[in-house]
């Protein structure tokens, strides 16, 4: 029999029961109420978004900064550029996908396959560039067919322009896209795959400079990687301006002037060290990196036996040949060797030892001194005097004018060249040093290589009163808003080792080089500008007869080399020039080249400085005044 505690549990489970079915049944209306309403009233909306079921973030490229000219010219700019790309994890089926994409492109497939094969170590949602710059009318075809392409997108990017093809090409370099080594790179940190990078001259050295800060934005895209919506951008932040010091317009006139010949010229203010210009011929189109070559292409650009690739300017070593003698020259003073008054007999050789050194007049110079020497490019008086100076000092003045040294100019790859002595030739050779080979060496042959720019240096450490500078080819660095970020001031780098009289010495030889009737460059005079300057020529190998002598019957290749450094004007010089013309002969050659070059820079209406400029003289170093003896 029941009793009343038993009814009264059972009422209660009752009311616990039909509590939890009433709030089980609530929340099922519930559920069923948000059901209808997100597929009645919400369903189109949510049907759309199934589709759309990513959020991806994209990268925006940053602008690289614009290069001018040290007076304010455009030389490169940034140009848009319309990049084909895909996403392999939207691209599916990839082989239909990438055939479609090559019928109407008229691409083949295995070009695209190809490009695919090579980013295989890029995860499968990051975009891919297929194609570079493809064009307006490839864009429109696949604006087109975007529907039956999946993972195919055309972005925009900035693309380098440069203005002048072929123009200063070593000097501002080029862009190439980067690669895995380079990823891992700690200053390359903020790169990704398919980024273009500097690879040579200004573009690689100045890369931190002239590289901006990537933005980027979050993107909504369908199943078929479509955009559908921007979520959400960050600008991307342009990088900095650079001006450089060279002149564009000289920087042209150089590069005619060097149009049908093989070497370099460099162009500097002694004075600063500002690079007014920077030749190196033959050169190279840097757009044909930007917008890729065929392997046709880029095989006939590495065979050709002149190097086009090669900056000649600071990469190419030549023997100095004459323009090393005023080195010798101010190391014979210095040392006090000789004195202005000394005088040697050249009768067109000299011998020592077994050996004949012949000068390169065939019978002789005469009676020499140092002016004389210097002017007529006397071999047999640097003969003597380097004979008397030894290896080893004629080492240590040359290595204060900065030889055998890179210059550090703002560029990678600088050779530094070669000053030859005793310990040097040990080390290299494993043999002892010869004293023919001194000789040798005074005439800058022998062991000597140099570099142009630092032919360019050790002129202008003559032309700036002994301080040696730094060579630069940045004037300052600014932000898009003009802000300077960076200006570059003089570098000194030390002085050479000559007094002020010893000096001036060395400049009135300099100066009759180009003035006097009998000096090796009077033919490139320039009469209302005073220049003075060294010519050179550099034997590819020896010869036996004097560099006078007809050459028709030897190989172009074989010809030596033609030098020529110059500075004017000569009372207050403002710029310098070195030029280098591989198997161009003789100095004298190419000394014209120069002078124009100097012509060109200096205002024209200067005014005449006083001398004797094409005075007829019988002996030019006993009555020949020029204003550096005033």
């Amino acid at each position: 029999m029941a009793t009343y505690l038993d009814t009264v549990d059972s009422d209660w489970f009752r009311q616990r029961l039909t509590g939890v079915m009433l709030c089980v049944c609530a929340a099922f209306v519930a559920l069923i109420v948000r059901l209808v309403y997100l597929q009645a009233i919400e369903g189109e909306e949510y049907r759309r978004l199934s589709a759309s079921n990513s959020i991806r973030l994209q990268s925006v490229d940053a602008p690289r900064g614009l290069v001018y000219d040290r007076n304010g010219k455009m030389i490169v700019d940034n140009r848009p550029s319309f990049d084909l790309k895909i996403i392999v994890k939207d691209a599916k089926p990839l082989d239909r996908t990438i055939r479609r994409l090559s019928g109407i492109l008229d691409v083949a497939p295995e070009v695209l396959m190809n490009r695919l094969s090579q980013k295989k170590y890029q995860v499968a949602y990051k975009p891919i560039v297929l194609l570079s710059d493809i064009g307006r009318d490839k864009l429109a075809a696949v604006e087109v067919y975007k529907y039956e392409l999946p993972g195919i997108s055309v972005g925009i990017s900035p693309r380098r322009h440069y203005i002048d093809k072929q123009s200063a090409a070593h000097l501002l370099g080029y862009l190439g896209e980067i690669n895995a080594d380079e990823l891992k790179l700690p200053q390359y940190a903020n790169c990704n795959v398919g980024d273009y990078i500097g690879k040579f001259g200004v573009e690689k050295s100045l890369e931190k400079w002239l590289r901006g800060t990537q933005g980027g934005r979050q993107v909504e895209v369908n199943a078929t990687g479509q955009v559908v919506r921007v979520l959400k951008t960050v600008d991307a932040l342009p990088g900095h301006n650079l001006f450089l010091t060279i002149d564009r317009d000289l920087q042209k006139k150089a590069e005619t002037l060097m149009a049908d010949h093989t070497g370099a010229i460099v162009v500097m203010d002694p004075r600063t060290g500002e690079i007014l210009a920077m030749v190196s011929n033959p050169s190279f189109d840097q757009n044909a990196f930007i917008t890729g070559m065929s392997h046709g292409e880029w095989n006939t650009l590495i065979s050709n036996p002149n190097r086009p690739l090669e900056n000649k300017a600071i990469q190419a070593e030549y023997p100095p040949a004459s323009t090393y003698k005023f080195i010798t020259a101010i190391a014979g003073l210095e040392e006090k060797i000789v004195t202005p008054d000394t005088e040697i007999q050249c009768p067109g050789y000299y011998k020592f030892g077994n050996r004949t050194y012949r000068c390169w007049k065939k019978y002789g110079h005469g009676k020499v001194n140092i002016h004389k020497a210097l002017a007529e490019s006397c071999d047999v008086y640097f003969y003597l005097l380097g004979q008397e100076l030894g290896i080893e000092r004629l080492a240590w003045y040359a290595k204060n004018f900065g030889l055998g040294s890179p210059t550090r100019i703002q560029l990678d790859q600088e050779d530094t060249g070669i000053v030859p002595n005793a310990a040097w030739k040990r080390k290299r050779f494993g043999t002892p040093w010869q004293q023919g080979e001194t000789l040798s060496t005074a005439i800058g042959q022998g062991f000597n290589l140099t570099t142009p720019i630092q032919m360019a240096v050790a002129i202008s450490s003559i032309a700036n009163d002994g301080i040696r500078v730094q060579p630069k080819i940045v004037k300052s660095v600014k932000a898009v808003n003009g802000d300077v970020i960076q200006e570059n001031s003089v570098v000194p780098t030390g002085s050479i080792p000559a007094s002020e009289e010893t000096l001036k010495i060395i400049k009135q030889g300099l100066w009759e080089v180009v003035n006097s009737p009998r000096g090796t460059a009077f033919a490139s005079r320039i009469e209302h500008i005073e220049i003075s300057g060294k010519t050179g020529t550099a034997q590819v190998f020896s010869r036996k007869t004097s560099d006078d002598e007809e050459s028709e019957d030897v190989p172009m290749h074989l010809r030596p080399h033609a030098w020529f450094v110059a500075y004017g004007p000569s009372r207050e010089p403002r710029i310098a020039v070195t030029i280098i013309v591989e198997h161009g002969e003789h100095g004298s050659d190419v000394a014209p080249i120069a002078t124009e070059l100097i012509r060109v820079f200096l205002d024209k209406d200067i005014k005449p400085e006083t001398g004797n400029v094409g005075q007829d003289q019988s002996d030019h170093s006993a009555l020949i005044k020029s204003p550096l003896n005033n």
